[in-house]
């Protein structure tokens, strides 16, 4: 059972960077959303990484609302339409259970932070039983205390690594501080977990998976990440996700830069910018992955 902490407090909400101080009992915070734990989906997802996904599926949760809202959420929905059900932390640790029944590789809490008083109370409800990894999926803009207080709770964190310059992250995520308090986060889990660690059938059981989505003309920028990854975190700490997936969706619109798919010399420069950088340990994405129908229905299936 996690101590009190009051980084927990729901009435003056500060689980996140944009330390909003709201009092979520009462109105929603910046996520969106208010003290009650809501969700649009919990089922086998078989679109991660193979060693999250495998051959059953990840036991994913989806969680509405975000402290992010990028303008081009393939997710936006749940993340910023209010798309949800209201469950209690009770039905999500029962949730956690008939996945794992369901042959589930792993929990894969997505996008939950600003959940987590909750999530923390079902995952102490399932434990006895539970025996499958539990994944912390998130965008990445995270405070290093909150990644703290998960020690004994995450066994594998997937987070995405997205933007190095204030100003990309300003346009398209509101915020100008995304860079310096996601580099924070990644490297506290990587510290908290080691080096990856797998079962005999590739299964990923402990470590951390960084993702980052090269988006529409920013290449530049997305070898500014793979420097800073290079020069500031273990070699043998991490596996690298590199994602070609980046399709127009939701406010894409507005943005004539991004208003495209990624082309392949876009993509293929910042793959060749990771391999002459030696960052080969991970998972570079076919560029035909770029496909609407890698998105979940959004329909509150095993709610």
């Amino acid at each position: 059972m996690i101590e009190e902490n009051s980084l927990l407090d729901i009435t003056d909400c500060r689980l996140c960077p944009r330390n909003c101080r709201a009092n979520r009992r009462e109105r929603t915070g910046f996520c969106g959303e208010k003290d009650r734990i809501r969700c649009a989906r919990a089922a086998l997802h078989h679109w991660e990484e193979p060693c999250i996904s495998g051959t059953r599926g990840s036991g994913a949760v989806f969680f509405s609302g975000c402290s992010l809202k990028c303008c081009y959420c393939q997710n936006y929905q749940i993340s910023q339409e209010g798309l949800g059900k209201e469950i209690s932390p009770e039905k999500l640790a029962r949730i956690f259970l008939d996945l794992q029944e369901q042959g589930a590789h792993n929990i894969n809490l997505v996008t939950g932070t600003h959940f987590l008083p909750g999530i923390l109370t079902a995952l102490d409800l399932a434990r006895p039983k539970l025996s499958i990894p539990v994944v912390y999926n998130c965008g990445g803009y995270e405070k290093p205390e909150v990644i703290r207080l998960l020690d004994g709770y995450v066994d594998i964190y997937l987070p995405d690594l997205k933007y190095f310059d204030p100003e990309l992250s300003a346009r398209y995520s509101g915020t100008r501080d995304y860079f310096a308090q996601a580099s924070q986060a990644v490297s506290a889990m990587i510290s908290q977990t080691g080096s990856p660690v797998f079962d005999e059938g590739g299964i990923m059981q402990k470590g951390v998976i960084i993702r980052h989505m090269v988006l529409p003309g920013s290449r530049k920028d997305s070898i500014s990440i793979l420097h800073w990854i290079r020069e500031n975190l273990p070699e043998e700490g991490f596996l690298l996700s590199l994602l070609s997936q980046y399709t127009p969706f939701y406010k894409s619109r507005e943005y004539p830069q991004i208003n495209r798919r990624l082309t392949t010399y876009e993509y293929d420069k910042v793959l060749e910018e990771a391999i002459s950088l030696g960052l080969t340990r991970g998972f570079m994405q076919e560029k035909s992955s770029a496909k609407e129908e890698y998105t979940p229905p959004f329909d509150l299936e095993g709610l």
